[in-house]
């Protein structure tokens, strides 16, 4: 009989699943008595800065409201033959203009890949986007693994 235990990625495996970019479930907190708004989106990872880059829809439709400064977690997952991956990311957002984000970090806005996906219902050339950039002050990454027993 084998049992399974969740183990913690290394920063290469943490790396290697993440790639370049894909898609995850982002929370923004809400009042006290309210759940997170928790929405899926896409995001580009650069390993050697270890950040996230997102293209967020904004404008009167959205319920996430102004992004910039608040604290959120990121969490993306995936399934490998041999068990299931995720990794989790909290901090701040930090919207990537010229002016609000040093050149180094529109740089590495440029490294990643954001998959540009349609969840609005419309063609997201007719959304408005902002991006912006995470910086953990948390990232860990969990891995299943086979116990043996």
């Amino acid at each position: 009989m084998s049992d399974t235990a969740s183990i913690a990625m290394d920063a290469d495996e943490r790396d290697a699943f993440l790639g370049t970019g894909g898609t995850g479930v982002i929370s923004f907190p809400s009042s006290d008595d309210e759940p997170p708004h928790s929405v899926p989106v896409s995001y580009g990872y650069d390993a050697s800065e270890a950040t996230f880059y997102f293209r967020l829809a904004v404008g009167p439709e959205s319920d996430k409201g102004d992004v910039a400064g608040r604290h959120v977690t990121f969490v993306v997952y995936g399934q490998r033959d041999d068990g299931w991956q995720s990794v989790i990311a909290k901090g701040r957002l930090e919207e990537t203009t010229e002016a609000s984000v040093a050149a180094e970090s529109l740089e590495g806005l440029q490294k990643v890949h954001i998959p540009l996906v349609d969840v609005f219902g419309r063609p997201p050339k007719d959304v408005a986007f902002e991006f912006h950039r995470l910086v953990p002050d948390e990232l860990t990454g969990r891995t299943e693994s086979s116990t043996g027993v």
